[in-house]
C-alpha cells in the first residue's frame, strides 16, 4: 500500500528518505531488495525483524504487505523510537516495535512468525536457535552477515538446525557518485544474505 512520501508499489526506497542516526546500522537499498526477495513474503505474513536498526525492512515490508504484521525488535530505546518515526514518516500502521534484547525478549512476542529476519545480534547462534523453536513448518529465516565470523556462525547454525533449501547470496553493489568534477563508481560493503526453511 503506497504512502504519500513513497507512492509506488515496488520496494527500494532510497536510503536518504529515511531518518537515521549516526552509528546506527541501516540496510542499504540494494541489500534490502535482495533480503526482501529472500523472505518470500505473502500478503498476510507475520514477520519478526530482530535487530531492526533504522527500520528500513519494517517500513518496506509494511508497505508491501498491508495485511501482514511486522514485529521489529530493537534493544535500544532511542533506536526503537527511530523505527517508530520512520514508520510514521511512511504512514506504515502494521509495525509493532518491541524494546528488548533477543533471544530473551522473544517469549514476550504474542504472534508466531511465518518469516524471521535477523539483521544483527552478537549471540547470533542463540537467536537462531530460539527463533527456530517458534517457527512453524515452512517458516523461513533470513539472516545477514557482514563478516566472516557471522557468516560461519549462521552457516553452522543452519546445519545444526537441519534447515532446508538453504541459499546464500553475496551483494556486490557499486553506486555512481560525484567526486569533485567527475562521476565514479563507489562500492558498498559486501553483505552475505543467508536463508533457510524449516520443514516437517
Amino acid at each position: 500500500m503506497p504512502s504519500e512520501i513513497w507512492p509506488y508499489i515496488t520496494p527500494g526506497i532510497p536510503d536518504e528518505m529515511f531518518e537515521h542516526l549516526p552509528g546506527i546500522p541501516m540496510s542499504q537499498r540494494e541489500v534490502r531488495l535482495l533480503l526482501i526477495a529472500q523472505l518470500r513474503l505473502q500478503p498476510d505474513s507475520i514477520l519478526w525483524d530482530i535487530g531492526a536498526g533504522t527500520g528500513t525492512i519494517p517500513v518496506e515490508v509494511g508497505l508491501l504487505c498491508p495485511g501482514g504484521k511486522i514485529i521489529a525488535v530493537e534493544r535500544d530505546e532511542e533506536v526503537a523510537n527511530l523505527i517508530r518515526r520512520n514508520c510514521d514518516r511512511f504512514e506504515v500502521k502494521n509495525v509493532e516495535v518491541i524494546e528488548g534484547s533477543a533471544p530473551e525478549c522473544l517469549q514476550e512476542l504474542k504472534l508466531t512468525p511465518h518469516r524471521v529476519c535477523i539483521e544483527g545480534g552478537r549471540p547470533i547462534q542463540e537467536i537462531l536457535q530460539a527463533v527456530w523453536d517458534y517457527l512453524p513448518p515452512t517458516g523461513r529465516v533470513v539472516a545477514t552477515a557482514a563478516n566472516l565470523e557471522s557468516l560461519y556462525a549462521i552457516s553452522q547454525s543452519f546445519s545444526q538446525l537441519r534447515a532446508r533449501n538453504i541459499e546464500v547470496v553475496q551483494s556486490a553493489v557499486n553506486r555512481l557518485e560525484m567526486r569533485g568534477f567527475s562521476q565514479t563508481f563507489a562500492a558498498l560493503d559486501p553483505i552475505f544474505i543467508l536463508s533457510g526453511e524449516k520443514l516437517d
